[in-house]
């Protein structure tokens, strides 16, 4: 393999800012970092009297650089925050999570609609967050439901409708779908949404007391009191969060670490109250500094997506970080106003700073003593089962209603417990319906089938049944081919089938094992075995449902969302189209007399 010629390469690069990729020799990215001065940054790299051990074994892995060149230090932070959580190399430091942050969107639409939101944010709309959880979001879209008349409903259902919903009638939509609220007075109550989403409560109930006062001098008695009810509301909502302090928008970052690892925890305050919090474990490569973990971790957290987002207009750190002014202007540019970041806080921030990296401490000695008790189950699991080592193990059930639907499912654990990032689920196709053993062998081939990393070969598999699902598993692997083999294990149920009685069934049930029912390395097979029952099913439902709820008219060639509206609006919904005739429904606007015969026999061929 040829040496990297840095060299060569610095005798070119320039003295902007940018944006730098550090490539292997397998050109996989193995460290992202911007500069003010690509030049001099990077050529620091390559200094003979470099003494950080994480920067030597990262010179020596270089085999090529890309660079991007930005207009201002500020873009190439952004830019590097976004290709960090892009590439997620292993060289830096990884905020990794399962999920994208969690915002709430209020969308562009004529009738906008309030939702929850994750992953990139294309869709045209205002985006309020991050925010720490998916509670703390979910709790915020159930308070607002109260409150202000806004639809959630999704944009499918929010089209079809012919007369209001069941939201309406608990008042807790003005039903825009029908028009019996106006354009302007929905527009209101959007506004109002904003002003509450970004803090401006107070703003808010200004607002609806002179709405209140201006209708009640119009003799407008009923509109009065559903002003005077939101503003109750509202303030009701107040009163309920005993704990307020003086700061109406501040963000507060915990910081924690213990015997190598690593906790960074996130306490959000809004509207002068605590909104929710949530704990962050990164991924840090060795010899990490605490400075380097926490400005990493802002930078991901706030800016990994681009938009107007509500970035706390206060933030407060641990400690000071050198790349605090740099933050600072970046985060201030994405939210469109100023952003304040904060070191050495007293008074109530320092009693809000204290609380969080309490907070960061006590998750570290949690997590920390949930991977002692993970590791003593594992020991105990290989000496039961006669291996030397286990790395990685994996889980299959079947999940689906009288054969209909099924779904294959197969989680992961490593040495930590789960890896949901490596979980899978298979929709079953082109086996007899109910036939859980060609399922067993659908998953099978469908995971192991054409892999090729050996990394990715578990070193046991569990396959929950009994020996008939465990004998498909091992017809599969008589034509195994690579040099890797895992252990097939059956676990089978006990006659009553309660927790405790399972028996391990090794070598096509020739062998059999059987554990004490308080044995950790059983609980731990009864972890992962349940959990693939969990994913299997959620699977299941998700596509029962799915299925269930779409429309029939959605199958139709040549019927659209126009079409569809019209049918359902003229007819009184779906019960109506399903019971209406071909002469019913030549009389529905857009409908041809060729069309509406096609509808009924689709219709009727399926119900």
């Amino acid at each position: 393999m040829a040496v990297f010629d840095h060299k060569l390469f610095l005798k070119t690069l320039s003295t902007e800012p940018g944006v730098y990729r550090m490539y292997d020799g397998e050109s996989q990215v193995i460290y992202v970092g911007k500069a003010k001065n690509l030049k001099k940054r990077v050529s620091s790299y390559f200094r003979s009297n470099i003494t950080d051990s994480k920067t030597r074994v990262l010179v020596s892995n270089i085999q090529h650089i890309d660079v991007t060149l930005t207009n201002t230090e500020t873009e190439a932070l952004i830019l590097e925050s976004n290709l960090i959580k892009k590439y997620q190399p292993r060289y830096n430091i990884l905020l990794r999570d399962d999920k994208s942050y969690p915002y709430i969107f209020l969308s562009a639409h004529k009738h906008p609609r309030l939702a929850f939101h994750r992953g990139s944010r294309k869709a045209k709309g205002d985006y309020f967050g991050p925010y720490p959880s998916s509670a703390a979001v979910s709790d915020s879209l159930r308070l607002m439901q109260k409150i202000f008349p806004v639809r959630q409903c999704e944009d499918a259902y929010y089209r079809a409708r012919s007369r209001p919903c069941l939201q309406h009638q608990l008042k807790r939509c003005s039903a825009p779908c029908v028009g019996i609220v106006s354009d302007e007075e929905y527009q209101d109550q959007v506004t109002m949404v904003k002003q509450f989403l970004s803090g401006r409560s107070q703003d808010v109930i200004a607002s609806l007391i002179g709405k209140m006062e201006k209708a009640s001098l119009s003799l407008q008695f009923e509109e009065a009191a559903k002003f005077r009810d939101q503003i109750a509301l509202l303030r009701q909502m107040q009163e309920q969060q005993s704990v307020s302090g003086n700061f109406p928008e501040m963000d507060v970052i915990g910081f924690g670490q213990l015997h190598g690892l690593c906790a960074i925890h996130v306490l959000a305050i809004r509207d002068h109250k605590v909104l929710g919090t949530r704990t962050y474990f990164p991924k840090v490569p060795k010899d990490a500094t605490a400075n380097e973990i926490v400005e990493s971790f802002i930078g991901q957290y706030y800016l990994s997506t681009q938009g107007s987002g509500r970035i706390a207009a206060d933030i407060v750190l641990p400690f000071e970080i050198e790349e605090q002014q740099a933050l600072i202007d970046a985060l201030s540019e994405v939210a469109k106003r100023k952003v304040a970041i904060r070191a050495n806080v007293r008074g109530e921030r320092l009693q809000y700073l204290n609380l969080a990296n309490k907070n960061a401490h006590n998750a570290l000695t949690v997590k920390q003593s949930a991977q002692e008790a993970i590791s003593v189950r594992y020991a105990l699991l290989k000496e039961a089962l006669g291996l030397s080592e286990i790395g990685r193990m994996e889980c299959f059930d079947i999940s689906h209603t009288m054969g209909e639907n099924t779904i294959a499912s197969c989680v992961v654990f490593d040495g930590n417990g789960p890896n949901n990032k490596e979980y899978r689920r298979y929709n079953v196709e082109g086996i007899t319906p109910g036939d859980d053993y060609a399922a067993m062998s659908f998953a099978l081939k469908k995971r192991y089938g054409k892999v090729t990393e050996t990394e990715k070969i578990p070193d046991v598999i569990f396959i929950d049944g009994g020996k008939g699902q465990l004998g498909r598993a091992e017809e599969f692997f008589e034509s195994w081919t690579q040099d890797k083999m895992p252990l097939l294990v059956g676990v089978a149920k006990g006659t009553s089938r309660k927790p405790g009685l399972e028996t391990l069934l090794i070598d096509g049930g020739r062998k059999t094992v059987n554990l004490e029912s308080d044995s950790p390395a059983l609980h731990l097979i009864q972890h992962i075995r349940d959990e693939s029952h969990r994913f299997a099913i959620a699977g299941h439902r998700n596509k029962r449902q799915k299925q269930r709820t779409q429309s029939l008219l959605e199958e139709i060639t040549g019927v659209g969302q126009k079409r569809r509206q019209a049918l359902l609006k003229f007819l009184g919904g779906m019960q109506g189209v399903m019971a209406a005739n071909v002469q019913q429904l030549k009389q529905v606007p857009g409908i041809s007399p060729e069309m509406a015969e096609k509808i009924f026999n689709h219709l009727h061929d399926k119900a």
